[in-house]
This record gives C-alpha cells, sequence and structure tokens, in this order.
C-alpha cells in the first residue's frame, strides 16, 4: 500500500506559478506510474499529467505550462504549474498506480491523496 500527502495548493493571480508537492509513504522508484489529477464540483476527476517509467503524459489543456518530476530522494513527485488559468481551479490529487499479478492477470491498484484546493483568481 501507499499513502500519499500532497501539499503546495493555494490562491494564485493568473499567469502566477504553484508548485504542488506530494509525499508517498514508500520509494517513488518503485510505483509504476505517478499521476497528478484535478477535479471541480460536478464534473468528473481528469488527468492532468502522469509519469510512467521514463515517460510523460500531460492533458492537452496543460501541455507547456505544466511539468511533472519525480523525486527519488524526498519519495515525492511533484507538478510545476506556470501560466495558470482561473480554469485551471480545481482540488488536485496525487494518484499513485501499482501492478499487481492476481489470478492470472496483471491488475492496477490506485493510491490517493487527500487533494489540495487550487484557486486560480485576481
Amino acid at each position: 500500500q501507499v499513502q500519499l500527502v500532497e501539499s503546495g495548493g493555494g490562491l494564485v493571480q493568473p499567469g502566477g506559478s504553484l508548485r504542488l508537492s506530494c509525499v508517498a509513504s514508500r520509494s517513488v522508484s518503485s510505483i509504476d506510474t505517478m499521476a497528478w489529477y484535478r477535479q471541480t464540483s460536478g464534473r468528473e476527476r481528469e488527468l492532468v499529467a502522469s509519469s510512467t517509467g521514463g515517460r510523460t503524459d500531460y492533458a492537452d489543456s496543460v501541455k507547456g505550462r505544466f511539468t511533472i518530476s519525480r523525486d527519488n530522494a524526498k519519495n515525492s513527485v511533484n507538478l510545476q504549474m506556470n501560466s495558470l488559468k482561473p480554469e485551471d481551479t480545481a482540488v488536485y490529487y496525487c494518484n499513485a498506480g501499482l501492478r499487481a499479478y492476481r489470478d492470472g492477470r496483471w491488475e492496477r491498484d490506485d493510491y490517493w491523496g487527500q487533494g489540495t484546493q487550487v484557486t486560480v483568481s485576481s
């Protein structure tokens, strides 16, 4: 299992920057996928950025503005968010995905942090 604790959310003006951090209870190098999702009221949780092996992927809406990175020394995954827009306002959740082989097939176990609020407003 993995426990995740996020930090770094807050209020920022449009065009500003924030850095979210997620500390894991185990080495992030041992976790298959680390990702950030976000959710606004009345909408489904959406994938913002993910890191699997040496590959990173981003939602089209954040490409060129957000950067996900792992810090193995600190057992953390970070999300650097630049050029923030009001539509980036959401609760951001850290996610850890672990592959497990059960009953003859691979499955994915997902673990979530408690979420951190990001508000982009003037």
